[in-house]
C-alpha cells in the first residue's frame, strides 16, 4: 500500500500563538489550571502522523486555538489517556466527528456522555502504529494512565506518570510539591501509596526505560528536555 504525503509544515512558534513547536512533527499548548485549589497547569501535546494529528490531553478547544491546530492538518485522533485528564474532550468530539476518540480504561463509564470508539492499552491503533508506541501503567489504577512515545523526536508524552512543580510560580504550588516530596521532575509520595502491584509497575516503567527517550512532554509544570530517561528511572527507582 502506497504511504500517504506528509501534510504541510503549518506555523511553528510563539508570539501570540498557542501552540509551541518542539521538534518536526511535535507541538504543545499550556493552560492554566487548578485541581482541587492548587495551580499546577495541564498541557496538551499534538502529535503530526502521516495520516492527521494524533491530539492527547485536549484542552477546551477555542476559536483561535482551532484555527492553529486546522493549520497543521486534519485531525486523526483524540486521546483522553487519564482519567483525570477528559475536560477538554467534548469540545473537540463536536469539532472533529470524523476523528477516532480514544480512552483510558474506566473513563467510558466517568464519561459516558462524550462517544469514545476505542479504549486504549498496551498495542498501538492502526491509525498510529509505527509512529507511537504505548503502555498502560495499569498498576496505577487510580489513572489508568496510557504513556505514549514518539521515536522520530524522542519524545515521551505523559499526563501524570511524572510531575514537575518544585519550581512553579505560585508560592502554594510550590510548597504542596515539596510536602508530596516532589523535589525534581518525577513522582511523588502518592505513588508508593497507589501503587500496590509493585511487580507489575516494575514491569511496566522497564518498557518505558527501555524506548531511546531524551525529552519528557508532561502535563504539570516545566517539560524535561533532555535526560528524559535518567528522570524515569530515577522517579520509580524505588519499585
Amino acid at each position: 500500500m502506497a504511504r500517504a504525503r506528509r501534510l504541510p509544515a503549518g506555523p511553528a512558534h510563539s508570539g501570540l500563538m498557542l501552540l509551541t513547536r518542539l521538534a518536526d512533527d511535535l507541538w504543545i499548548h499550556f493552560r492554566r489550571l487548578r485541581f482541587l485549589g492548587v495551580e499546577t497547569g495541564a498541557r496538551m501535546t499534538i502529535v503530526r502522523l502521516r495520516g492527521g494529528l494524533f491530539v492527547h490531553s485536549p484542552a477546551p478547544l477555542s476559536a483561535a486555538l482551532r484555527a492553529e491546530v486546522d493549520a497543521l492538518g486534519p485531525v486523526l485522533a483524540i486521546a483522553a489517556t487519564s482519567k483525570f485528564h477528559h475536560l477538554g474532550v467534548g469540545s473537540w468530539v463536536d469539532a472533529y466527528p470524523g476523528a477516532l476518540t480514544c480512552a483510558c480504561p474506566g473513563l467510558a463509564e466517568r464519561r459516558p456522555d462524550l462517544r469514545w470508539d476505542r479504549v486504549l492499552g498496551d498495542e498501538p491503533e492502526p491509525v498510529w502504529a509505527g509512529e507511537l508506541e504505548q503502555v498502560l501503567f495499569s498498576a496505577r489504577s487510580l489513572e489508568n494512565e496510557v504513556v505514549f512515545f514518539h521515536p522520530a523526536s524522542r519524545t515521551l508524552i505523559c499526563a501524570d506518570l511524572v510531575f514537575n512543580l518544585a519550581a512553579h510560580p505560585s508560592r502554594f504550588t510550590r510548597l504542596v510539591a515539596w510536602l508530596l516530596a516532589n523535589r525534581e521532575p518525577g513522582a511523588t509520595w502518592l505513588e508508593h501509596v497507589m501503587i500496590r502491584d509493585r511487580p507489575a509497575a516494575r514491569a511496566q516503567v522497564d518498557r518505558m526505560l527501555a524506548w531511546d527517550l531524551d525529552r519528557i512532554v508532561l502535563s504539570h509544570g516545566p517539560i524535561v528536555e533532555h535526560g528524559g530517561r535518567e528522570v524515569l528511572r530515577r522517579a520509580y527507582a524505588w519499585l
